[in-house]
This record gives structure tokens, C-alpha cells and sequence, in this order.
């Protein structure tokens, strides 16, 4: 079982604190960052990359001393001063590549990348505005280090209050509870870790490379007798138990497509579009899942999906509980700790 203790530090008087959350709205020219290229790349990949996360890799490559401050040097001479957050990020970074700091100095420095690679990995943070947590393959979420790489949303802070939602329904630790478009696993990782020994998790999404990072995360936290990952859509790989889940939970695609232009760089050039894209007014993907809710959920079941906000949140409220009054109660809207109604949670009758 890993713990935030088991990461190793660098500089162990610099904690990391938790990464500012990459906001899923548009920007306007008044809050475009200095740093925004004229248009998106794509940065060229090295040629025969580890794909393993980066603070996952054992710290095989030394370096002399000398040659990793020089490195250190380069690295903050490009961080221009309108983005004074990418020198907390360098450490952040240098602290993710090396081996855990020992009293004694040693010869050499151990890495988890070689210098070349790491050079082209902050260059992408800096340059491409590619999400510091690709570069270094995690985010702290929900009390857990999730294992992350390109091709999966990146969990937000706002969603953990899922967590409190999930703990506050009676009998939740013996139930069945499914994640749909679980993306890293980390909702289905966490809702594991708070279960009994009866309860278990249902993960499915439709990407392969969801599927993949779930499947290490679960195993990073040997959770696999709790958590059963299942490849499809929605519910799709979920008829055998359709009538006995106690919880459905969601964050699935809800960024209409006409707003997927104006998100921010770190987002929209990078994060995955099956991720993001919600169809004209955003509601393709959460429609869905209410019309698969009454079938899914045993009664009394309890769900809880995110979404865009304020108007998303509203118009799903008002159209569950007018379509389907006889079939769920206390359909309510939630914020988040921005004040802004983020999810929509209820119960089966």
C-alpha cells in the first residue's frame, strides 16, 4: 500500500502542496497567460521514451553533481517572469526524477530519467504548455499519488467532494458501486479504499489507455479483489449486475463542442477530446447515463455525476425529476468549493 510518505523528496524543506486545478471554461483574452504560443503543437516524442510514469521508474541514471545544477540553471533560464509558478514546478520536477536525498552527498545524483529526456520534458511543460502532470506522470488526489500519462484526464480537486458524498450514504461500504469513463481510476480507486470487504467497484471506460492507467493504479494499491475494470461505454459492460448497484458515480465528457477551442492550452491542446467533448450543449454523455440510471441501481441506490455548472446542473435536476419522479427523490444540485453547483446527485426510489 503506498502512502504521499513513500514519494521520494528532493528537498524535503519544500513540500509540494497541492497543483492549482486546470479550470474546464473558456478564456478570455483578459485572462490568456503570457505564455500562450500563437497556436497548439504537438511536441515530438523522444525517440524510445520509457512510457512507465516518470516517478515510477527506478533512479538508474547518475549524474555528477555539476551537471545537474547546470541543468537546474537551463531549466530556470526559461521561465520567463510572467510565470513565476514554473520555478515551483522545477523543483517539483527535479524532486519527481531523482532518488530519495540522503544525509551524506553522494558522487553522483540518481535519476529516474536521463538528463536529455528530462531537458525535453520540461521544454514541453514550458514551451508547449503540456500539464506539469503529464511531465511527471501523477497528481495528488483524494489522499492517493495517481499514476497518470497523456491520453487521460487529469483529476480535478473539486471532484473529491464525490468522496464525502459517496461516505455519507448509509451502508455504502457493502455495496456494489459503479465508476463510469473512470479515465485514471482514481474515483474508483478511492470509493475502494473506503470499502468493507463485501463492497467493490465497477470501473468501465471506453479508451484503452483508460483502461491501462486504471489497471496500474489498482494494482499500485492492491485493490484488485475491490475493483473490477470492465472496457465499454458507460453501461455497456454492465449488464450482469444492472439492478444491484448501490452507487453510480460520474464525471463523464460535459465541455460543449463549441467551447473546447477557448479552453485553456494545458487543456484543450493536451487532455484527451473523448475526455472533454460533450456534443453541442454538452449534455450527450450525461443524458446518457440518466436514461441508464433507473435500470442500473438497486433500490435506494444513490448517484452522483459532475458537470459544467450552474445551468448543466439545473436543467438535469429539473428534467430527472420531472421525467422520472416515480423512479427518484431527492434530486438535488451540489456545489463545489467555488460555490458553483457541480454535481447532481439522488436516490432510486
Amino acid at each position: 500500500m503506498l502512502s504521499l510518505s513513500a514519494r521520494p523528496i528532493l528537498f524535503p524543506f519544500l513540500p509540494k502542496p497541492r497543483l492549482h486545478r486546470l479550470f474546464l471554461r473558456p478564456l478570455s483574452s483578459a485572462t490568456a497567460s503570457a505564455l500562450t504560443p500563437p497556436s497548439p503543437t504537438t511536441p515530438a516524442p523522444l525517440e524510445h521514451a520509457d512510457p512507465t510514469p516518470l516517478f515510477l521508474r527506478p533512479p538508474t541514471h547518475p549524474v555528477p553533481p555539476s551537471s545537474l545544477e547546470a541543468f537546474r540553471l537551463r531549466a530556470a533560464a526559461l521561465v520567463p517572469p510572467s510565470a513565476p509558478h514554473l520555478h515551483r514546478h522545477l523543483r517539483w520536477f527535479l524532486a519527481d526524477a531523482s532518488a530519495p536525498a540522503t544525509d551524506q552527498a553522494p558522487p553522483h545524483h540518481l535519476l529516474r530519467a536521463p538528463l536529455e529526456e528530462l531537458e525535453a520534458l520540461w521544454l514541453a511543460h514550458v514551451r508547449d504548455r503540456r500539464p506539469f502532470q503529464y511531465v511527471v506522470g501523477n497528481e495528488h488526489w483524494g489522499g492517493l499519488v495517481v499514476a497518470l500519462r497523456d491520453g487521460v484526464l487529469i483529476p480535478r480537486p473539486e471532484t473529491e467532494a464525490v468522496l464525502e458524498m459517496v461516505g455519507a450514504v448509509e451502508g455504502f461500504e457493502g455495496g456494489w458501486w459503479a465508476d463510469l469513463g473512470t479515465g485514471s481510476g482514481a474515483i474508483a480507486v478511492a470509493v475502494a479504499r473506503m470499502l468493507g470487504p463485501h463492497g467493490r467497484v465497477f470501473a468501465t471506460d471506453v479508451s484503452e489507455v483508460a483502461i491501462e492507467v486504471t489497471r496500474l493504479n489498482v494494482e499500485r494499491y492492491e485493490l484488485q479483489d475491490k475493483v473490477e475494470i470492465r472496457h465499454g461505454s458507460w453501461f455497456e459492460p454492465l449488464e450482469e449486475v444492472k439492478g444491484k448497484l448501490m452507487g453510480v458515480i460520474s464525471n463523464p465528457p460535459y465541455i460543449p463542442t463549441d467551447d473546447l477551442p477557448g479552453l485553456q492550452p494545458e487543456v484543450g491542446w493536451h487532455e484527451p477530446k473523448l475526455a472533454l467533448d460533450g456534443g453541442k450543449d454538452g449534455l450527450d454523455h450525461l443524458l446518457h447515463i440518466c436514461e441508464g440510471l433507473s435500470s442500473a441501481l438497486k433500490p435506494g441506490g444513490f448517484f452522483v455525476f459532475e458537470t459544467n455548472g450552474n445551468k448543466q446542473s439545473e436543467f438535469l435536476v429539473d428534467f430527472i425529476s420531472t421525467k422520472w419522479s416515480s423512479s427518484f427523490c431527492n434530486v438535488e444540485a451540489v456545489l463545489d468549493f467555488a460555490d458553483i453547483k457541480r454535481f447532481v446527485r439522488g436516490y432510486h426510489r
